[in-house]
């Protein structure tokens, strides 16, 4: 299998969705991904632990695609050998009443990970210029001033929301938070192909919603802001990557690989050195322990 290097899926000039592939086509089998996977699974929790300890910086890790594009098995699989309280998973659905009560990023500040862990947004902050734009009567439910009707919502409205986003992950680099954003990029064809599946087999049926159908008719709609919102807020401190998702065990290797390496330029994350004087009395300590 050819090595994985991040350059090549990352955002760093315009791109065309339509110019990128959804799926490698790589020549090897299931098992050599699943087995690669595995190595960098147990080099990510090794890591985390030493984040741990060294306390300066959380990693967020932000999944977007559209629906059946893996990102629930992406989680589990490439997280799994994470100690629990290494990493915590949340899902952005509707706001909630509370959650309405506050501009739409105060709920992404409260999910964001402390110190030494990791956070994986399955769906993030980006919703809300993706399905908002695909449905902009969801914004009027923010009860935002000069928004009294969807005619309201203007281009300049949008542009500012990509503006305010930027600036959110600004701030939060700034203060120590990773980012990494990961645009799971599925075909229409293979949506398709998995949709059907939950229609079929017994053991999937409890996936199917008749809403992913509805989405489907705006798929083309999805891809223009898909593609808006990766150029325009694919920055170097919060790049955007965009993975082939089609090949479900690809994708999972090259999301965790990314990390892996991404993970490799903060060179100062390391075990913090025990004090000296501490050091210097082990000996004694280990008396101590035996004569109990």
């Amino acid at each position: 299998m050819k090595s994985i290097d991040p350059d090549d899926f990352k955002v760093v000039s315009p791109i065309r969705l339509s110019e990128i592939p959804t799926n490698l086509r790589n020549k090897s089998d299931d098992a050599e991904k699943e087995e690669k996977l595995d190595k960098v699974q147990v080099k990510l929790s090794a890591l985390q632990d030493v984040m741990y300890a060294h306390n300066r910086y959380g990693v967020l890790i932000c999944l977007q695609g559209m629906d059946t594009s893996g990102k629930d098995s992406l989680i589990r699989e490439v997280f799994k050998e994470f100690n629990p309280r290494g990493v915590e998973v949340f899902t952005f659905k509707t706001p909630n009443s509370a959650e309405l009560e506050h501009d739409y990023l105060w709920r992404h500040y409260l999910a964001l990970p402390e110190k030494g862990k990791f956070s994986v947004f399955n769906r993030t902050h980006y919703e809300n210029v993706l399905v908002t734009r695909v449905h902009p009567e969801y914004v009027m439910s923010e009860n935002l001033p000069g928004i009294l009707s969807v005619e309201d919502i203007t281009p300049e409205f949008w542009e500012n929301r990509m503006e305010q986003i930027n600036n959110f992950e600004k701030h939060i680099t700034q203060n120590g938070t990773i980012v990494l954003k990961f645009f799971l990029y599925l075909s229409k064809e293979e949506q398709r192909k998995r949709l059907m599946r939950r229609l079929e087999e017994v053991e999937h049926h409890w996936k199917f919603s008749p809403g992913d159908l509805k989405e489907r008719e705006h798929w083309d709609e999805y891809m223009q802001y898909y593609e808006e919102a990766i150029n325009k807020t694919s920055k170097k401190h919060a790049p955007w990557y965009i993975v082939p998702a089609d090949d479900k065990e690809m994708a999972r290797y090259i999301v965790a690989k990314i990390i892996w390496e991404e993970m490799q330029r903060h060179t100062d994350i390391k075990e913090p050195e025990l004090d000296e004087k501490v050091k210097a009395n082990f000996e004694m300590y280990k008396e101590i322990l035996k004569k109990e």
